[in-house]
């Protein structure tokens, strides 16, 4: 899913959390045993040839696997700004091709299925090159070549922009300028351009060094021009540009934003191992074989995928064999509930997710740009608390969160707040006394008149509401008055335009580079705090164009390290994820960003 800032996922200690099934007794995914030969654990996809590529590998074919959505499946272009969701993307990574697949440890691997090679081949200006087989087709018949990576550049770009009669862009009511296509995020692509040198290879020129070019055709992106081409009567996707005739561009961005929605199987063909079969609105989705795909077959006959919101049906359809992958939203109580389910063939495993929980403070407010009341506001504040009530009871390993920007078990993870929020209320006292803070007879304090009193606003979930009623009670023995500002309806619109004090939200930790300059960069899209520190935005542009991983993460604990001394956003705690599984299954693992089907295809399921 592309990333934005979110309300927080937990509800009643709910936790944004995938879950398959195969069973015994509950694993951290770092102790859980390797069926493939003994040892740790692993993430890696099967198909991991172990010099940076990936091919599909042989899995004996087995019987049909049942996946449960939180939501039910609504679109074949998952990445427009209306589309873009967590599950539509489940459902789809097996349908459609990329350049690359990430495994779940979050490693970039060539799909050497579909591609001869993907590659930097200039630095100065920077070029990426990529190379398509010749042999690739849709499940259509229709190559899967050079027009297929130019539509998803030219959708992606933002660069296709309305203009009026003076050539000059039109803008809507927030000064944006007006696009044909609509995606859900233009990172990447914008900063290049792209063109097919021949029908097998496209190249993308970029205007300023972008060392993450890896992401921009993964998760999705990748459709079928031909069909575009066919619906629209554009002769050739590649010999439209972003100037060219505003009927043409209209045309295009129409289909390419809302013609693609549910399931029509002429439009929606396939470019990986699975094809769409059926979908049913609000029903089931069903994926077979795509017997035109050129890697080795998927393992499961059929992925059958159900949208299963409730709680209590998803325990028992798991009880009673009707889903073997389940993927809800779940919390303390379903952890347990699942737990429950080992001597009934379930295996439960959880492990630390790809957001974290963060209370943001809006510096437009005069009381937080107070740095001495930040740093006190962070002292009487107990993460552990928080983690021990919220976190734990899903993933016992979990400790609080010391980073903007890397989780716990992360290469290079530091805790940059463990001094900082110390959860000592009377060292929080102490802070605001040396800066002129009277407390006052009620147990408040006040300085100059002004009582130290704000407001945390947050989206009104049970567990946001827990989260904020804790801090309230940790924060009042320090002498500040703290209100809850829940906002069931209206919270994003709250934090966009700005109203609010302190909001409790959650972010993506991944990918690093454009959640941290997206928050804490001064033109970030998403910084709603008012946040500008010119250190900070000169170690994020070292980290945006920084080809070198190790340098790239350096660069990013530099901003971490600023951010965190400037106190403006206190992690709290890791969301984990948790998933379940029923032990005729072999290979299954949560993906942090694509969910747990990024591998089904290697998915060997044995009689049970």
């Amino acid at each position: 899913m592309i990333a934005k800032p979110r309300r927080s996922p937990l509800v009643g200690a709910v936790v944004c959390l995938a879950l398959v099934v195969t069973g015994c007794a509950q694993h951290n995914v770092d102790d859980r045993a390797d069926t493939s030969g003994g040892g740790p654990a692993s993430a890696s996809a099967r198909g991991d040839n172990g010099n940076g590529t990936y091919t599909a590998p042989n899995v004996p074919t087995g019987p049909a696997i049942f996946v449960a959505l939180n939501s039910p499946y609504t679109a074949y272009n998952n990445r427009t700004v209306q589309t873009n969701q967590a599950d539509n993307t489940v459902v789809l990574n097996q349908v459609l091709a990329a350049p690359f697949v990430v495994d779940g440890n979050g490693a970039f691997l060539l799909n050497t299925d579909v591609m001869e090679s993907a590659a930097l081949t200039s630095r100065d200006p920077q070029v990426v090159t990529y190379r398509i087989k010749p042999n690739v087709t849709w499940s259509d018949g229709a190559p899967w070549d050079c027009a297929d990576f130019y539509l998803a550049w030219l959708a992606g770009s933002g660069k296709a922009v309305v203009r009026g009669s003076d050539g000059e862009p039109i803008l809507d009511a927030k000064g944006a300028q007006t696009a044909y296509f609509r995606p859900a995020t233009t990172r990447g692509y914008r900063w290049a351009t792209g063109e097919c040198r021949d029908t097998h290879t496209f190249v993308e020129t970029y205007s300023a060094p972008y060392a993450d070019w890896r992401r921009n055709y993964i998760q999705n992106a990748i459709l079928p021009a031909h069909i575009l081409e066919r619906m629209t009567g554009i002769r050739d996707i590649t010999r439209l540009g972003p100037k060219s005739a505003p009927g043409d561009l209209e045309q295009a961005g129409d289909f390419w934003n809302s013609g693609w929605l549910g399931f029509a199987a002429n439009t929606m063909p396939a470019s990986g191992p699975y094809r769409i079969a059926s979908s049913a609105p609000a029903g089931q989705t069903v994926l077979v074989r795509n017997e035109r795909w050129v890697g080795k077959p998927g393992g499961p006959s059929r992925i059958v995928f159900t949208s299963v919101a409730d709680r209590a049906a998803v325990v028992q359809a798991l009880q009673q064999h009707r889903l073997d992958v389940v993927a809800p939203q779940a919390d303390l109580v379903l952890a347990d509930q699942l737990r429950a389910l080992s001597d009934r063939g379930v295996i439960f495993e959880t492990r630390g997710g790809p957001n974290t929980e963060h209370l943001d403070l809006n510096l437009a407010r005069p009381l937080l740009r107070d740095a001495e009341l930040r740093a006190a506001f962070a002292q009487c504040v107990d993460r552990n608390e928080l983690v021990e009530e919220l976190v734990r009871g899903v993933n016992p390993t979990a400790q609080p969160q010391g980073s903007l920007v890397l989780a716990p078990d992360e290469t290079g993870y530091e805790d940059h707040y463990g001094d900082k929020m110390p959860a000592d209320p009377r060292q929080a006292q102490l802070t605001l006394e040396r800066s002129g803070w009277v407390l006052g007879p009620d147990g408040v304090y006040s300085r100059n008149g002004q009582r130290l009193s704000f407001t945390i606003s947050h989206d009104g979930s049970p567990s946001s509401s827990r989260v904020v009623e804790l801090i309230r009670k940790q924060c009042r023995q320090a002498g500040m008055e703290i209100s809850d500002g829940a906002l069931a309806v209206g919270f994003d619109s709250a934090l966009a335009a700005g109203r609010f004090d302190v909001a409790l939200t959650t972010s993506p930790l991944i990918p690093h580079v454009w959640s941290m300059a997206d928050r804490y960069g001064s033109k970030g899209a998403q910084n709603y705090q008012g946040y500008t520190n010119p250190d900070v935005d000169d170690a994020l542009g070292v980290a945006e164009t920084e080809y070198d991983e190790t340098a790239q993460i350096d660069a990013l604990l530099k901003a971490d390290r600023l951010v965190a001394d400037d106190l403006v956003s206190l992690p709290l705690f890791q969301i984990p994820i948790m998933w379940a599984y029923r032990n005729n299954i072999d290979n299954v693992f949560r993906h942090n960003t694509d969910g747990v089907t990024w591998n089904a295809n290697e998915w060997q399921v044995s009689p049970g």
